[in-house]
């Protein structure tokens, strides 16, 4: 076993051999006893010999925890294998490179063999994290070293490790998973603040007769010396302590904190380490789940442990040097609100392997599945995922290119993410380059799109404009009895649909916005996103649903 051992003047650095798991070890003076070892290599003594290996990371651990700490560390690993703690005479405990203390926040299945399989609370020690989303670890639980997924564990005894805490996630997505069924007044989570750096908030899921079920948020602020408060009244040292009072008493909240939001396990950030470019044998195609001009879409299962969505497209459909090119780009758009790109089989015919999203398109789930039955709340709730979604991919200045309900996805409780994004631009098959064929989505397009090609971000929102009415028809096609000639002919001389009915005229007036002939004239999804989250307060405070919305 390694152990580097900081000072305040040298940093030592003692290679030895456990015989037996008992280790003392003892702070005073900086003196550490060792029983029952042979040392193989002594002192090295200057430190830049490990400048390049090792980027230490300061993590905070109470006084109180130091000893055990360094003794539980020292006892969980096998004694053949190295391991490099690194600590540091003042308060703060430095834990580089391969020795940090990490807690799994989800099981997790391990998919391939260098994979490790977990359960929630597991911990870890961090070997080496210096690539990327799949780090290799050692469980301190089993002894047995692997890769894990970045995203599923945090450091131990830090607030991304608590339970209730959610970390970045916006008002309206914090609403969404309090509101679920099956969560009781009193159900609550703790975010990062949208609006004050360095700031926290508390949202809780409430009731009372004039609104309903509806969520309080709670702003949580830092006092200079390092603790937390809602009111200044009530002062904690740590955001641990402060959610451990409001659990005992309202103490001036809406309620009392009762239960913990329930999580939902997210995407691992790929397949799994190196799992990019991947064999078709790999992929296993089980379930049809639809057919379009240039391929099908299967449900499967990837290295006979993992469910996922795989596209295939016909040959010739694209250029594979091109595809894997731009795959290179959606790999690197991460947002919740886009369907992680996984994997690719990149000689023809191509796959795409994406995240399986169990309620199927957007299309078919408006007219066949659940959504039938979705009044304006739930609609317009799915419109601003979408133009949150699209709001990413404005920033990243990137162009979607094909936005209508058929590429977008449903998962549980109404969750909305984009697909597709990009693809478009790479096709070649002659009926759609022409953009006035048989393929193309004519009605969809932006007119400067269709008849000059210019794609924008702002073409996008013309094209959200049409998903919008989309989503108030229960998928119906747009312009209703129209040819694609006559709606290019139409829209020129400045014909727009008219309101759809049920709908309420303000969200008509923001379609027409999307429908400026002038682009620069047409919003952003920055704007279209926080008018439809606060469309029920603002827009359309006294709605009353009817028969159809």
């Amino acid at each position: 076993m390694y152990f580097y051992i900081y000072s305040d003047l040298q940093l030592l650095c003692v290679i030895v051999t456990i015989e037996k798991f008992l280790l003392l070890i003892n702070f005073s003076g900086s003196i550490i006893n060792y029983c029952s070892f042979a040392i193989v290599t002594t002192l090295i003594t200057h430190h830049q010999h490990m400048a390049n290996r090792f980027k230490p990371d300061p993590i905070e651990y109470p006084n109180k925890k130091r000893h055990l700490l360094a003794i539980s560390l020292l006892l969980s690993y096998c004694l053949s294998e190295p391991v490099i703690c690194v600590f540091t005479q003042p308060d703060l405990i430095f834990l580089a490179g391969g020795v940090t203390f990490f807690v799994a926040l989800y099981d997790y299945e391990a998919r391939t063999s260098d994979d490790l399989s977990f359960k929630k609370g597991d911990r870890f020690q961090i070997i080496n994290n210096t690539e990327g989303d799949w780090w290799e670890a050692r469980s301190i639980n089993t002894g047995q070293k692997g890769y894990i997924p970045s995203n599923y564990v945090a450091p131990a005894d830090s607030i991304q490790a608590e339970e209730w805490y959610f970390g970045k996630m916006g008002r309206k997505d914090a609403e969404r998973l309090l509101l679920a069924p099956g969560n009781q007044r009193g159900t609550f989570l703790v975010r990062e603040s949208e609006t004050t750096k360095g700031a926290y908030s508390l949202s809780i899921r409430d009731w009372d007769e004039m609104k309903g079920d509806n969520v309080k948020h709670y702003k949580i602020r830092k006092l200079d010396n390092g603790g937390y408060y809602i009111t200044t009244r009530a002062q904690f040292d740590t955001l641990q302590k402060l959610v451990k009072h409001y659990t005992e008493h309202a103490d001036g909240l809406c309620y009392r904190l009762t239960t913990v939001c329930p999580t939902v396990k997210p995407q691992t950030q790929g397949l799994a380490k190196d799992a990019w470019e991947i064999p078709r044998e790999s992929l296993r195609l089980e379930l049809k789940l639809g057919q379009g001009c240039f391929g099908e879409v299967w449900m499967g299962t990837w290295n006979g442990t993992t469910k996922v969505a795989i596209k295939t497209l016909k040959p010739g459909t694209m250029s594979p040097e091109a595809f894997l090119q731009e795959a290179q780009i959606m790999k690197k758009l991460r947002h919740d609100k886009l369907v992680p790109l996984y994997a690719v089989v990149s000689e023809e015919p191509i796959y795409i392997v994406t995240e399986y999203m169990g309620k199927g398109s957007l299309l078919d789930f408006l007219k066949e599945g659940e959504g039938k039955y979705l009044k304006l709340p739930q609609l317009v709730d799915m419109a601003a995922q979408i133009a949150d979604g699209m709001a990413f991919i404005e920033r990243m200045n990137y162009i979607h290119r094909d936005l209508r309900a058929a590429n977008i996805l449903v998962g549980d409780n109404l969750v909305c993410k984009i697909a597709d994004f990009g693809l478009a631009r790479l096709i070649e098959d002659n009926e759609y380059t022409a953009r006035q064929g048989a393929k193309f989505p004519i009605k969809w397009t932006a007119p400067e799109a269709a008849l000059y090609g210019r794609f924008t971000i702002k073409s996008d929102v013309w094209s959200f404009g049409i998903l919008l009415t989309e989503l108030v028809t229960k998928g119906r096609v747009p312009y209703p009895g129209m040819v694609n000639r006559e709606v290019l002919e139409q829209v020129e001389r400045g014909y727009r649909m008219p309101c759809p009915q049920g709908c309420p005229e303000s969200l008509h007036e923001m379609m027409r916005l999307c429908w400026k002939k002038e682009p620069d004239e047409r919003p952003t999804f920055e704007y279209l996103q926080s008018f439809l989250e606060d469309y029920f307060t603002a827009t359309e405070p006294q709605y009353q649903p009817g028969d159809n919305l």
